[in-house]
């Protein structure tokens, strides 16, 4: 057993973030990060574009991009949230600059700005086209000059440790239910371990993994979502998955996707469809620089229309000097399969790419679970709504990575846990008042009760005999996914894609429970929750709003809410 004060789930700029804000606050606190892969392998690292932020007033305003934003989520956005992430971000911005991070600037020191999809002006910064992989590189040399601050590397976590586990009746309705800290299968022993933990933050990035063509890494599986859920923690509008308009389409290529970044279209990149026609304008007036979900279904109309199984990116305009310097990755990248693009049109095609719901947060970054904490792509706080703006997610992460710091270890320090003596799974009888919304500054209860949790129990397990229990399952559920739950949905695709979740499920629940734990078998697992999650949600909204787009209810509905599962 390891016990720490703060534990941080994730290594992208969310959780690295939250570690180098508590780490400095608290110097003689532990803070102990994980990761499942290696520190920098995370979805920030994939981040291309930029980020979105307004710092030249007078060209600029908070209206203008709140509006965006608003514009964007059709409908679903929390006001006071987008409010909050646009006005803080500036601040949250300068931050990461002061820890090294290098945006690319004008030859009068002037930031370079570009404008993407849904944008009315000019706001993202970037660095080339590897936006996320430079703010990766700056946290992590900021956080390696920490000496509270410890990684954890290749540790896949299992479970959350509430009073489930000590025990107790846990369900939807219990209230007060708190964490403790994680179970974790240590991949380098094999042996599954429980780390207790005051505090826990939740940034495990997102769930790409689970369609078939993702710009996601292979370690975006939704494992906090599906640990969350399992917990009885509440989630939120998982059937907003946003389709990346333009991945770069190579035949035969399943799994992770080079994407190639909307900031190409933002600098003159013109959409056309087989018989070379700029087909945008049909769809929308922004034409090539429309929101994300208008682009990414106008383009699987075109392929659709002329059976084909992609679109083209026409970029045979732009100065090959200009490109090279602004998207020197995306060159190199076409040049190595003989895409010259000052010659060919790039073939791009819709990718899964961000989940807009999540762990659903208030605007602190608290869960519904006491003690535990969620903040970027893992974490629902109701910045994005139905669609998220371009660039937003980079400045949600640090905003609300912030907001979890300030908040929690404002709360480290709790009076003496009471402990009801009728409770079916409540710990803590005076706690009652929590709620989501925030409205409530009710104290975090301690996590205190380690020495009763219970160490991992494996008996009666074995290895699995054959590999392919596994790995044709991933491949079944990425293909219902992809096929029945994609851009285009309708009642009976989702219908027959929670007939075959259920028997995935069933199939590996069985493997699951008589198997020694591998990543392989604790991701599918994660990833068939995040499946049935999303076809759930889907399956509740009567409307087309946003990402979610049912032939059968083409329209929007009066009732404007979210889905919280």
């Amino acid at each position: 057993m390891r016990q720490t004060d703060f534990l941080v789930i994730g290594s992208g700029i969310a959780g690295l973030t939250y570690a180098l804000k508590v780490a400095n606050e608290f110097p003689d606190k532990n803070v102990l990060v994980m990761t499942k892969a290696t520190a920098d392998e995370t979805n920030t690292k994939y981040a291309q574009g930029g980020i979105a932020v307004v710092n030249d007033l007078e060209n600029d305003s908070f209206q203008k991009h709140i509006d965006d934003t608003l514009i964007a989520g059709d409908g679903l956005c929390n006001i006071n949230v987008v409010e909050i992430v646009v006005k803080e971000g500036p601040e949250r911005v300068q931050e990461i600059i002061d820890w090294g991070a290098k945006f690319d600037k004008e030859k009068d020191g002037d930031y370079k700005r570009g404008k993407e999809g849904g944008h009315s002006e000019f706001r993202i910064l970037h660095h080339k086209d590897v936006t996320g992989k430079e703010m990766e590189r700056a946290l992590i040399d900021a956080v390696a000059k920490q000496k509270n601050i410890e990684f954890i590397k290749h540790c896949f976590v299992v479970d959350i440790i509430t009073q489930h586990h000590l025990g107790y009746l846990v369900n939807k309705a219990t209230p007060d239910v708190a964490c403790y800290g994680v179970y974790v299968l240590n991949l380098e022993t094999g042996k599954i371990e429980k780390i207790l933990a005051k505090i826990t933050l939740l940034a495990t990035g997102g769930n790409g993994q689970v369609y078939r063509t993702t710009t996601n890494p292979s370690i975006a599986t939704g494992d906090g979502v599906a640990m969350v859920y399992r917990a009885k923690g509440r989630i939120e509008n998982m059937e907003f998955i946003q389709f990346h308009p333009t991945a770069l389409y190579e035949p035969g290529v399943r799994g992770q996707a080079f994407l190639i970044t909307e900031a190409v279209r933002g600098d003159g990149g013109i959409l056309r469809n087989n018989s070379g026609e700029a087909f945008m304008g049909k769809y929308d007036p922004r034409k090539d620089l429309a929101p994300r979900d208008i682009v990414a279904r106008a383009i699987d109309s075109e392929m659709k229309k002329t059976g084909t199984e992609h679109v083209w990116l026409d970029c045979r305009h732009f100065s090959k000097e200009k490109f090279t310097e602004h998207f020197p990755n995306i060159y190199e990248k076409c040049l190595s399969i003989g895409i010259d693009i000052t010659k060919h049109m790039i073939p791009v095609a819709p990718a899964a790419h961000y989940s807009c719901g999540g762990i659903k947060t208030d605007e602190w970054g608290r869960s519904s679970i006491w003690n535990l904490y969620a903040c970027g792509e893992c974490a629902s706080t109701g910045l994005h709504g139905a669609n998220r703006l371009a660039s937003n997610s980079l400045l949600e992460a640090m905003v609300f990575a912030h907001r979890c710091y300030m908040d929690s270890t404002a709360h480290l320090n709790p009076p003496e846990r009471r402990t009801s003596q009728s409770h079916k799974g409540q710990l803590y009888g005076e706690q009652k008042n929590f709620r989501i919304s925030g409205s409530v500054q009710g104290q975090i209860p301690p996590s205190g009760g380690g020495e009763a949790v219970p160490d991992w129990n494996a008996a009666g397990t074995t290895e699995p005999k054959e590999m392919i229990l596994i790995t044709q399952s991933l491949k079944e559920l990425q293909l219902v996914m992809s096929d029945y739950v994609g851009i285009v949905r309708n009642d009976v695709r989702l219908q027959r894609a929670m007939r075959r979740l259920d028997l995935l499920w069933e199939e590996t629940e069985q493997l699951y429970e008589s198997s020694s734990l591998s990543p392989q078998l604790l991701e599918l697992r994660n990833m068939i929750t995040v499946g049935y999650l999303i076809v759930k949600g889907a399956s509740f909204r009567k409307e087309s709003r946003g990402l979610h787009y049912n032939t059968d209810y083409p329209g929007k509905s009066n009732l404007i809410q979210n889905i919280v599962l």
